[in-house]
């Protein structure tokens, strides 16, 4: 079996590279494991390598060293090939997806609690044959998650600045809403939505929690669609919402377990987030992989640790 860590050497506030050579050169030298340390060079490089080492058919045990978009593009990597699985060494700001992990999420950050783990399956969502294993949203939320990526590359904007100059622009000039179709296994209702987001864990947006219920492997997608409302009633609507409390909002808001869900508009203009990672186009397609990707973690852990209800 091969162990390959892959770098992301932009992740994060300070450099962890070497933090990570000396981790994977301690299970060489500790346990007599095959290693190997490969940095990404740009936005998915990640994925274009743990493809090809795939497609050698050999076990690999993947550990993905950065934040939520190298865990994105690793999982992109890898799902469906059953020689191979997957980990995570937090080296990003944000790591929405080990919060769903609760109290074993620190457990990563050694290589040590991880390289003989146990392996086990777990769902994903598939959107226009892209994976995402959080949470893919579309709508308001997406838009600002694009926008902070935008406005991070001012040098007069922090990462805080970021997201508050992203929120304010969506809220105050671009409107809550958007007319879409939105179809759920195959029934269609044309209307005004503010968001529609497809939970296969808890957690986005540095920490939102849009569906308290969502499991990780339970073959289930748990899907929210909020109706387009009043500014004032978003941002009352907004507190509820980031702690699992939509069901608080029964007028606007919605959760149902379709398999497929279908989003598509007149206009080109439809943005939504996977795992961070956005794109943009006018037809939506969204669908259950289950248990179709392979992780290991320590011993005892839970994607499912925080999961309520």
């Amino acid at each position: 079996m091969k162990h390959i860590f892959i770098i992301n050497p932009t992740a994060g506030k300070r450099d962890s590279r070497q933090r990570i050579y000396d981790m994977a050169d301690a299970l060489r030298q500790k346990h007599g494991l095959d290693v190997q340390c490969i940095l990404t060079r740009n936005q998915g490089h990640a994925t274009e390598i743990a493809k090809k080492l795939c497609e050698s058919g050999e076990e690999l045990r993947f550990y993905a060293c950065g934040g939520d978009g190298t865990v994105n593009e690793v999982a992109n990597g890898i799902i469906g090939y059953d020689n191979a699985a997957m980990t995570v060494i937090p080296v990003g700001t944000g790591n929405d997806f080990l919060k769903n992990f609760g109290p074993d999420m620190d457990k990563f950050k050694d290589a040590e609690n991880l390289w003989d783990g146990p392996q086990f399956p777990m769902d994903a969502i598939d959107v226009n044959g892209r994976i995402a294993l959080t949470i893919a949203c579309s709508g308001i939320d997406a838009r600002v998650a694009m926008d902070v990526h935008k406005y991070s590359e001012s040098p007069l904007l922090d990462g805080k600045g970021s997201y508050v100059t992203a929120l304010l622009v969506n809220f105050l000039f671009k409107g809550i809403g958007s007319h879409w179709t939105v179809e759920l296994d195959g029934e269609a209702i044309e209307g005004d939505y503010s968001l529609v987001a497809v939970c296969n864990g808890r957690y986005y947006g540095g920490g939102f929690m849009p569906v308290a219920e969502a499991r990780m492997d339970d073959g289930v997608l748990n899907t929210l669609v909020v109706k387009k409302v009043s500014r004032m009633t978003f941002a009352k609507f907004v507190g509820p919402y980031s702690k699992g409390k939509y069901h608080t909002f029964p007028h606007i808001a919605h959760c149902s377990t379709p398999k497929v869900i279908h989003i598509y508009s007149r206009q080109p203009d439809i943005v939504t987030c996977l795992d961070g990672e956005c794109i943009t186009n006018s037809d939506v397609v969204i669908r259950l992989c289950d248990k179709r990707l392979n992780f290991f973690g320590p011993a005892g852990c839970s994607c499912n640790s925080t999961a309520q209800g």
